[in-house]
């Protein structure tokens, strides 16, 4: 009598299949609020210098923050592209992967010369519509991004969680460039 190779795995059944708990999003979720939280109470306690850096080349400390704010709104476009590819939404090279990872690298790191430099000069304001939104949106985003970079290391996320996330990171970005750099340029022009 033959031996059923299939009888080991009838005796024995898989073990059940461990439930996710919401529980694990949870540190995430708090460390994007406290960065957020943290953000907004130092700016609005810090005593604001009025300038923080300067680039050469450049007319203002506002021209500097509304370029840099735009390169990195353009690698977020970029980051947006090749997501779709990285899912099979767009037809895409075989690096799209390593392009969606680099151009969210430099989008955030042209992006924090900008943040230090509203909250080290300007800090968290308040006086019209526009800059409170700015402030509160600028918060905002550097907690999302942390939240979003927490979650890349988890593993069997939902498959709607992380584009949820990185829509919201670059919903914030293009708020943030909407409410600063693009009002700059239309308030004093695209000029260096």
């Amino acid at each position: 009598m033959t031996a059923d190779p299939n009888a080991a795995t009838q005796a024995f059944p898989p073990p059940p299949r461990r439930r996710d708990s919401p529980a694990r999003y949870l540190v995430p979720a708090l460390v994007a609020a406290a960065v957020a939280v943290g953000l907004g109470v130092y700016g609005k306690v810090h005593d604001p210098a009025g300038t923080a850096f300067n680039l050469a080349g450049f007319s203002s400390t506002g021209a500097v923050k509304s370029w840099l704010a735009t390169t990195a709104f353009f690698f977020a476009l970029v980051q947006v592209v090749s997501a779709f590819m990285v899912y099979g939404k767009l037809p895409g090279p075989t690096w799209s992967g390593t392009l969606h990872r680099w151009s969210g690298r430099i989008a955030f790191l042209v992006a924090v010369p900008v943040a230090v430099h509203c909250l080290y000069a300007f800090g968290y304001q308040t006086y019209s519509t526009r800059v409170m939104w700015h402030s509160l949106l600028g918060c905002l985003f550097f907690g999302a991004f942390s939240a979003k970079m927490l979650l890349l290391r988890s593993e069997r996320l939902p498959g709607w969680l992380l584009p949820l996330v990185g829509g919201l990171v670059f919903t914030g970005l293009t708020l943030l460039w909407l409410t600063s750099a693009l009002w700059f340029f239309r308030t004093f022009g695209v000029s260096t």
